[in-house]
């Protein structure tokens, strides 16, 4: 079925009768009697600059998927015939084939690479960041499988679920379109940590689901497919750090805070990818790999660098000797963070991967970075300022030695550098050397942006290269004297610093609160996917002057604890560990204690009715042999958060590769709220006899 993405017409990005997505309104239900997730995903057919761009995506990605099952037909026939005209013809349709598919990766990188999409709308001139684009999917039908699932596994009539099935599709839609603010990123963590729910109750670990979850590559378009819910869940939590990117790429960096705002976004950007990086192995798609994680969370860290740098210049009003200094280090370390990213790029297997507008801005930004470092130490020697008074005079000598006598990687033998300071031609030659790199660095900076077409067409970044090329230049000038017959000094290397060391901030996902939205199945203790139970008994009880003759323990679902020898409730058939599930035919899977209690004291002389299920098993040894299987491959990993918000329960699995269960002696163990394990041994202050 054609997605509603692949239906819109191509349009120009370069319309200015436009809105933001930003400024959509969100949809809220109106009727406080609906249910479900009032986080809606942005309207796909709105005419925003970033909807175009991702509609525009969307219908590439489903070309190159054609064109690729078409060259793996092709190479199918032409390896099956042994006909030679047949073989001809093949060859030359795989060849327009491979062509068709090369202009659809150019077509695409250049979309991937249209970074002013995102950028901020803001007139100040800053280098502008680089955002990643969103992973696109096709849309997924849980129906027949859900319910296929409820009968077979619960028993159930699964019609009675039709409600809840229907939530979890228009979540997953609403997912596919986040708006480029919080509540987007809030959509996003919503259906992740609904996917933790739908893994306990619809994904044993001997058998699938049959759902497929299509995901296509963020960079080259590539789709892939496969059937676990940790492919979607590693997918979404990429789509959280992509978010992130563009709502980083989007403040405005003419204020502090603004660039505070930045700094946060990226910081969490490298946080998500970093978490997917650790916890996700075998990634089906070339952006999910551990080599294109790796380049991503430097790639933000750089970023984050690059604002702290732009905060210190900010902040820095005064044209003091060590304020310069400290600009210059911030400078030096932008661009020795950003050349690691380059290196990262070239490496054998991104070098063909990451879009050559990607490694050119990187490139960029390292040599600018590296003029200005070098811009900012010719400033100090040249123009710094001391105090008039004689005291504070030599208290600022003292303190601008000791930042100059650290300033360099190496120091020059000749002559001293105690000695320039305090001798002002020195200084002005000295200076003189760093500007002549200065202007050579920003020199290559604009032949390398010259190289690239996409960046040719960013006016922002030309304006930025311009500027301060023409501010070196002339500053050169000024230091230039026409009976200045020597040769000009190579500038030592300026050692990097910074007084802010990026941070790489996990995903919190806590901070959004979800409910199961398939609770009415009874709580995860006994009724989920790994769980195995006999067919629901009805047990009718007759009340006799010694009681009901059980014991009940728990809550939510009620265990059977014991029953009396000899009384009505052996006699019945109720055994030592049955769940009571309903009482005279109203649902108590949630019911607690007190509750399943006061129903058997108020049943009538005619007795009361009660449906029972056994526990038999949580597949222990199944989960156990998957484990050994998976552990060459796949790494076991924990998310530390809490779904339901109680303290002292233990992680759930981040994307569940596999799951480890533990029992605590020979009693039963049974998870409570769907996010930790207890033995029943714990709660025997809810023991009672009845």
């Amino acid at each position: 079925m054609e997605e509603p993405a692949t239906r819109q017409l191509e349009m120009s990005l370069s319309d200015d009768n436009v809105t933001s997505d930003d400024d959509l309104p969100l949809t809220l239900p109106t009727d406080g009697s609906l249910s479900g997730s009032i986080r809606k995903g942005c309207d796909p057919f709105a005419q925003t600059q970033r909807s175009k761009l991702q509609h525009r995506r969307a219908r590439i990605n489903q070309q190159i998927n054609k064109e690729m099952r078409m060259r793996a037909g092709a190479e199918n026939l032409f390896r099956a015939t042994t006909n030679n005209k047949v073989k001809e013809t093949v060859a030359l349709e795989l060849s327009f084939v491979n062509s068709n598919l090369q202009l659809l990766k150019e077509e695409l990188e250049e979309l991937n690479s249209n970074m002013e999409v995102y950028q901020t709308d803001s007139e100040a001139i800053n280098v502008p960041m680089i955002p990643l684009g969103l992973k696109e999917t096709k849309e997924v039908d849980f129906t027949a499988s859900i319910e296929d699932f409820i009968c077979e596994h619960y028993g159930e009539d699964s019609s009675l679920y039709d409600k809840e099935i229907k939530e979890l599709m228009e979540l997953r839609q609403a997912m596919r379109t986040p708006s480029r603010n919080q509540a987007g990123l809030e959509l996003l963590m919503e259906y992740y940590n609904q996917l933790s729910y739908l893994d306990q109750r619809f994904f044993p670990l001997h058998r699938n689901l049959g759902v497929h979850f299509h995901w296509y590559d963020s960079l080259t378009g590539v789709p892939s497919c496969q059937r676990t819910l940790a492919f979607e869940k590693g997918s979404v939590l990429f789509n959280i750090g992509a978010l992130y990117t563009q709502i980083g790429a989007r403040q405005d960096r003419s204020a502090t805070a603004g660039i505070d705002r930045a700094i946060d976004a990226f910081q969490r950007a490298a946080g998500a990818f970093n978490y997917l990086k650790e916890n996700f192995s075998n990634a089906p798609s070339l952006d999910m790999s551990g080599p294109a994680l790796c380049m991503l969370v430097r790639l933000m860290v750089s970023q984050v660098q690059e604002c702290v740098f732009e905060r210190v210049t900010l902040t820095t009003q005064d044209t003091h000797f060590t304020s310069q200094l400290c600009l210059a280090q911030e400078a030096a370390r932008v661009s020795d963070v950003y050349l690691l990213v380059q290196q990262t790029m070239t490496q054998p297997l991104m070098k063909d991967y990451v879009p050559f507008s990607w490694a050119s801005m990187v490139q960029v930004k390292s040599e600018h970075f590296r003029a200005l470092s070098h811009y900012y130490a010719a400033v100090a020697l040249c123009d710094h300022t001391l105090s008039a008074e004689e005291e504070e005079e030599e208290e600022c000598d003292e303190g601008a030695e000791k930042a100059f006598l650290q300033f360099y990687v190496s120091s020059p033998a000749e002559p001293p550098l105690s000695q320039v300071l305090r001798d002002p031609e020195q200084r002005r030659k000295l200076g003189k050397a760093h500007l002549r790199r200065a202007v050579i660095r920003h020199e290559e900076a604009m032949r390398v942006h010259s190289l690239c077409k996409i960046l040719r067409k960013m006016d922002i970044l030309q304006d930025v290269l311009s500027l301060t090329h023409k501010r070196s230049l002339d500053k050169y000038s000024e230091l230039d004297r026409e009976d200045d017959f020597d040769e000009t000094a190579e500038a030592p290397e300026i050692q990097s610093q910074t007084h802010q060391k990026p941070d790489i901030t996990p995903t919190n996902f806590s901070k959004v609160k979800v409910t199961d939205i398939f609770q009415r199945l009874g709580p995860l203790s006994v009724f989920c996917a790994r769980a195995r139970w006999g067919p629901v008994r009805v047990i009718c009880l007759q009340k006799r002057e010694a009681g009901l003759g059980l014991t009940l323990r728990g809550d939510s679902p009620v265990l059977v604890a014991g029953v009396v020898p000899g009384g009505c409730a052996e006699e019945a058939g109720l055994r030592e560990g049955d769940y009571i599930v309903a009482v005279d035919g109203e649902d108590c899977k949630w019911a607690k204690h007190g509750e399943v209690v006061q129903m058997l004291k108020s049943c009538s002389e005619r007795g009361v009715e009660l449906s029972v299920v056994t526990l038999h098993s949580h597949d222990t040894q199944l989960e156990r042999r998957a484990m050994l299987l998976s552990h060459s491959s796949d790494k076991e990993n924990t998310r530390q958060r809490l779904l339901s918000g109680a303290k002292g329960q233990s992680s759930a699995s981040l994307l569940n590769w596999n799951r480890k269960k533990t029992r605590e002696g020979t009693g039963v163990t049974k998870r409570l709220g769907s996010t930790f394990s207890l033995s029943f041994g714990s709660i025997r202050d809810t023991e009672a006899m009845y």
